[in-house]
């Protein structure tokens, strides 16, 4: 079996007085591409969270990298693992030039101001930047971006650190049909190539999951309703039980669509 990345053996995390994740059990292996699929208040970006160091479970074991997140420094796990989500978005400087949203990155932090940078993390930078069909908004303040160009942004600058896990949590949400396509075109890219992360993408809905993804974890109510194959999870009957109602599902090539 490929290399473990990532394990949560009885997860449980608790917020407001209620349980956000109920012993969740999970695991993420070098070249798995994951799908995190359930409704609204599922768990699902606080499942990101543990995953990415940022929150602290309340029970259970949790290893990121091989290491138990309870005993290691999470400053250097988090160094290793990209996040790309609507909270990282938000703590980005809106009058920082995109590329240096970019580069900020590679030195740790969220606002790059006037470091003096290292011609082969600007080159890198440039260079996801090209490959997300952002080139051309480099010298552009963030905070002027449309909505898909802002997404494009944080899921480049999640890969500035060359991560070996990539977290990206809902990174097609709220874009037209247009730029959704275009992100999951880049996505299903990445997922073919050999040397890249493991990808964990979060989500509510089928439709947004790309071509190439491997496995699905579904939740509900901060418990697991199914982990595994992504054929063998993603059926009509989880899916229900999944979003606690009545649900078709369709296949069409490596997409999928679900109705009523």
């Amino acid at each position: 079996m490929s290399e473990e990345l990532l394990s949560l053996r009885g997860v449980l995390v608790m917020g407001g007085g209620r349980p956000l994740l109920r012993g969740v059990d999970w695991s993420v292996h070098k070249g798995e591409r994951w799908a995190v699929l359930g409704p609204n208040g599922a768990g699902k970006t606080t499942l990101l969270q543990v995953a990415a160091a940022t929150l602290s479970s309340s029970a259970g074991v949790v290893r990121v990298l091989g290491e138990r997140v309870s005993d290691a420094d999470p400053a250097e796990l988090r160094s290793r693992v990209g996040l790309a989500s609507a909270a990282v978005a938000e703590r980005l400087p809106p009058h920082e030039r995109v590329l240096d949203v970019v580069l900020s990155a590679a030195y740790g932090l969220f606002r790059l101001g006037r470091l003096r940078v290292e011609d082969a993390d600007e080159q890198r930078a440039r260079q996801l930047l090209g490959q997300l069909g952002c080139r051309l908004l480099a010298d552009r303040p963030f905070g002027r971006l449309s909505e898909g160009e802002r997404k494009r942004v944080t899921i480049a600058r999640a890969l500035m650190t060359d991560p070996e896990i990539l977290l990206l949590d809902e990174p097609a949400a709220g874009l037209d049909l247009g730029a959704r396509e275009a992100l999951l075109r880049f996505l299903r890219r990445l997922a073919a190539q050999p040397d890249a992360p493991a990808l964990v993408l979060v989500t509510h809905r089928v439709e947004e999951i790309p071509a190439g993804f491997t496995s699905a974890l579904l939740l509900r109510a901060g418990a697991v309703v199914g982990s595994g194959p992504i054929d063998t999870i993603l059926t009509p009957a989880m899916l229900s039980a999944t979003f606690g109602f009545p649900l078709r599902l369709d296949r069409i090539g490596e997409r999928w669509a679900a109705t009523a």
